[in-house]
């Protein structure tokens, strides 16, 4: 499995149903087209935009690990939500879709979690029970510990155990989400067993008061059928 490099490919579940009908319905042939249902724009505009959405907030330096951020829209608004480890991933989320042509508004309302060494600790041993498991260290670009997939040198905020202000580099398709003593799983995996082994790991993290697995599997294509 090719692991993209840092920063180039983010997980962002992005109005299924207007992306799907976009491309199911093929080439819109008129000069004029309809606006799409719950949108401003056309069918084009609406898919234009929702890709360069992704593009935007898949650029983002701060966006870790320990983030999760969706988008939807609302007339010629988009909707930002989701949540965010530090307080500069919101703002900068907001204002990096603000130059997006035909996009009039951006409602934020990603969640900052609060700051807690508690979850910060819980944050490093999740991620290190999930991604040390053979099964799923291919959703992970360094394939190790936070420890390994943080980069080297000394690191004020990661000395004093502040793994939120420090976080694992890198391409991670499994994200975790720490509010309080609880986990929130979010991403795509393969298979619905891998999205066990990782609820597992999560739970089995001592210090955790509860998680929520929302790891997603996307649908195989059919079968085509042998020609007898």
């Amino acid at each position: 499995m090719l692991v993209p490099s840092r920063f180039t490919h983010r997980l962002l579940p992005v109005l299924a149903v207007v992306l799907a009908s976009t491309l199911s319905t093929g080439t819109v042939a008129a000069q004029t087209p309809a606006p799409e249902t719950g949108t401003g724009w056309s069918q084009p505009d609406t898919l234009r935009i929702a890709k360069e959405i992704q593009k935007k907030l898949g650029g983002l330096a701060n966006y870790s690990v320990f983030d999760w951020i969706t988008f939807g829209f609302h007339d010629k608004t988009v909707v930002l939500k989701g949540y965010a480890s530090r307080p500069i991933l919101k703002t900068e989320a907001g204002n990096a879709i603000k130059g997006i042509p035909g996009v009039e508004g951006v409602d934020n309302q990603i969640e900052v979690l609060p700051y807690s060494m508690m979850d910060d600790r819980i944050r490093g041993a999740v991620y290190n029970r999930i991604y040390t498991q053979p099964a799923l260290r291919r959703y992970n670009a360094y394939q190790g510990t936070n420890r390994q997939a943080i980069a080297p040198g000394p690191s004020i905020a990661r000395m004093a155990g502040g793994i939120t202000a420090d976080p694992p580099m890198g391409f991670n398709a499994i994200h975790i989400i720490v509010e309080n003593g609880n986990v929130a799983l979010y991403g795509v995996v393969d298979s619905e067993s891998d999205a066990a082994i990782a609820d597992m790991q999560a739970k089995s993290t001592p210090g955790t008061f509860s998680v929520e697995n929302y790891l997603m599997v996307p649908p195989k294509p059919p079968k085509a059928d042998k020609k007898k």
